[in-house]
């Protein structure tokens, strides 16, 4: 059985909004990975909580938060807001430093569908001082194709092999990154990745990629203050 410091939903005061959040911190936990959910889904997204579970169980804390309020939420063009829902991960990853359950911990971002082009937005803006990985799930990294060349944080995109477009648009971003990347194909798996096993690889991809870049030094502080 897994020890936890701390496992409880928590409320994220952010400037414009109030959010709710679950945080996950095992004990001793080795980096503490954001999680961006895509368009129409939220914290209690059963694809993304199994991943959190899977990383977890390998050491690491999790973060997982809707990105919008309620009310936001029901006006449909805010789902696919991107410079909204990257302004809220910048302002969450602020919170978390600021919070002293999380401040000590280097952080990573995992972003799935539309998810990804925040969590990439976000990364770009604060840089790899701040934000050590990005691992995006059937991600869709184009949607920040202007900052993909500003891009510094080692990233690593997981597309299905029978996601055929979203694959494309993958290997396209891809090329425009000046970053450490890496693109990684879950062999037949579709956009949601639903087929035995693949969103088990998924999780292994992502745990191992951010094993390798999410290090345990204690965490920089922002080097702008709060906008």
């Amino acid at each position: 059985m897994m020890n936890y410091t701390f496992n409880d939903s928590v409320r994220i005061e952010l400037k414009d909004a109030h959010l709710v959040g679950d945080l996950v911190i095992p004990e001793n936990a080795s980096g503490l990975i954001i999680f961006s959910h895509g368009s129409g889904s939220s914290r209690l997204s059963s694809r993304n909580r199994f991943v959190a579970d899977h990383l977890q169980r390998s050491g690491f804390a999790t973060l997982l938060f809707d990105l919008l309020t309620e009310e936001e939420d029901q006006e449909y063009s805010n789902r696919f807001d991107i410079p909204k829902l990257t302004r809220r991960l910048i302002d969450t990853t602020y919170w978390v430093q600021q919070d002293p359950r999380t401040q000590d911990f280097n952080l990573a971002y995992f972003g799935a569908s539309t998810g990804a082009a925040s969590a990439i937005g976000a990364a770009a803006a604060e840089g790899p001082e701040i934000v050590k990985a990005v691992v995006s799930r059937g991600g869709r990294p184009d949607l920040a194709d202007a900052v993909l060349p500003d891009l510094r944080v080692p990233t690593l995109l997981i597309v299905g092999g029978k996601d055929e477009e979203v694959l494309a648009l993958n290997m396209q971003a891809q090329d425009q990154m000046q970053c450490i990347k890496d693109l990684e194909i879950v062999p037949d798996a579709t956009h949601l990745f639903e087929e035995p096993g693949a969103l088990e690889m998924a999780a292994q991809l992502a745990t191992d990629w951010f094993r390798k870049y999410v290090k345990p030094e204690k965490q920089q502080p922002l080097r702008q203050d709060q906008p």
